[in-house]
């Protein structure tokens, strides 16, 4: 190795070093583009917590940047300094954003170092128990008997329960018409107050509901029957390839140094396998992921390409 070649090696190596000693020195930030109390952000706190420890003590905390389908908060990490000290909690929209958006300030694969999905929430199809059907088969056919007389509560346009239910008519050649919502709870409540007949809600917000016999299941968004609902049909079974998950992953800015990039997602992946964390993904209806950077990258990647079809199916716009 010539002179120039060591000073350049050294150059880089110092460079490494700096970057990890800021990763350890100061807190580590996780933005999170949703209130808190949701899902992203209660996933994000619990995550910080067994982050921690993973990266030798450091203090990890979670900053709320609510705000255009999380937008402000992956803008902020997207233009901040690639030296791992500030991260995104960031959600299904980062991906359903990149179409639903006309411009977006930032890139969402570009502009970012995946780092970990940290897990995925399939949803439920749920109705008032008014509604004359048992099934997702039995609802299909009565939606095309009386097209545009059913609805769907969506709990916010472009969310991606707004899109399950998109994915859905789209699949089934059906015309549901949506009811939007600022948020999920009341629209929950006005499908238990029977105001509005059908809903896609996260198996957390729910759960309580159907075992209550307040909400009918119809059918679960997942490739597969769930544990929690094993009764419950996949849409799947009626409609093949039906698949709809939400997802909860993390995210750095674009070009961390590798080292750094490794030592965030393993502390990340070790947080996943925390009970405590198990204990709270399985409280939200959630499943634990972890997986590499590179496996989280092309995920994000495939569904930007996957959610654009149906995006432009909807013709949402953002609010």
């Amino acid at each position: 190795m010539n002179r120039r070649d060591i000073l350049i090696s050294s150059g880089a190596a110092a460079l490494m070093h700096g970057a990890f000693a800021q990763v350890g020195g100061v807190p580590v930030r996780i933005l999170v583009g949703a209130p808190a109390g949701g899902s992203t952000d209660t996933l994000a706190r619990t995550l910080a917590a067994s982050m921690g420890p993973a990266l030798g003590g450091r203090t990890v905390i979670v900053e709320n940047k609510p705000g255009a389908g999380g937008n402000i908060a992956a803008d902020a990490v997207a233009k901040a300094p690639p030296d791992g000290n500030t991260l995104l909690m960031s959600f299904t929209s980062h991906a359903i954003n990149a179409t639903l958006y006309p411009t977006l300030p930032f890139d969402p694969v570009k502009d970012f170092t995946a780092l970990t999905c940290v897990a995925t929430s399939p949803s439920v199809l749920v109705a008032n128990p008014s509604v004359p059907v048992k099934d997702v088969r039995e609802l299909i056919a009565l939606a095309k008997s009386k097209p545009g007389q059913l609805n769907f509560a969506i709990g916010g346009i472009g969310s991606s329960l707004h899109m399950a239910g998109e994915a859905f008519k789209m699949q089934a050649g059906v015309y549901i018409v949506n009811i939007p919502y600022r948020g999920t709870a009341p629209a929950v409540q006005d499908v238990l107050g029977g105001q509005v007949q059908l809903m896609f809600a996260a198996v957390g917000n729910v759960q309580q509901h159907i075992k209550a016999g307040k909400l009918k299941a119809l059918g679960v968004t997942s490739a597969k029957r769930l544990p929690a609902f094993p009764d419950v049909p996949a849409i799947a079974e009626v409609l093949p390839g039906y698949e709809s998950s939400a997802w909860f992953g993390l995210f750095g800015p674009a070009h961390m140094p590798p080292e750094v990039t490794k030592r965030l997602s393993d502390a990340a992946r070790q947080a996943i396998k925390d009970p405590e964390m198990r204990k709270r993904l399985d409280n939200e209806g959630a499943i634990p992921v972890g997986n590499s950077p590179d496996e989280f990258s092309a995920f994000v990647q495939g569904e930007i390409k996957r959610w654009a079809k149906v995006v432009k199916f909807s013709g949402a716009k953002p609010e």
